[in-house]
């Protein structure tokens, strides 16, 4: 990532119809964008889908993708959300190589970040955390030293902060489908 490049999270929301998210995505590989998050859902509107995706670019590239998005047939929104704007968060599965001399460090450092244990062998333990981007990166970084045997992670979902839906920010009610 070069200085005039950045983090963007975009939440589009779409019709939940078969092959809607093959069409953003491909728009995305058509245009040589790489997606560095992925992640997508009904809403409480079950006629519609959340797809949060997270970009590498500058400013530019990033305006060009959400209006080329926005174009898309059944693509109903397109809005940028910043890490100040909204909770982000992501669910990360980490198998880490143990051993009886190591154990109770990687359970004292799972502890402190609030990680669960969900799986435990003689050589392994596998924990789940759930936190932002930064406190993810702090633990895995704190993990590697004891051996990562297998890694998932679950791509960052959003929500606007405040009282209001996504789906009404900017738009009038009339609008909404």
């Amino acid at each position: 990532m070069n200085s005039t490049e950045k983090r963007y999270t975009l939440a589009i929301l779409v019709n939940n119809h078969p092959g809607v998210l093959m069409r953003v995505v491909a728009l995305f590989s058509r245009r040589g964008y790489n997606i560095d998050s992925l992640s997508v859902g009904e809403t409480e509107d079950e006629a519609i889908s959340r797809i949060t995706i997270v970009v590498t670019g500058d400013r530019s590239i990033v305006e060009q993708i959400k209006k080329q998005v926005e174009k898309l047939y059944d693509v109903k929104r397109v809005y940028e959300m910043t890490r100040h704007s909204s909770l982000q968060r992501e669910l990360v599965m980490v198998k880490v190589a143990t051993t009886e001399g190591n154990r109770s460090n990687v359970i004292e450092l799972a502890q402190i970040f609030k990680a669960k244990i969900s799986d435990v062998t003689e050589t392994t333990l596998t924990l789940e955390l759930t936190g932002s981007l930064d406190k993810l990166q702090s633990f895995l970084d704190l993990m590697q030293r004891f051996g990562i045997v297998e890694l998932a992670r679950t791509g960052i979902t959003a929500l606007e902060r405040g009282a209001r839906p996504l789906s009404s920010i900017g738009y009038n009610e009339e609008e909404i489908e």
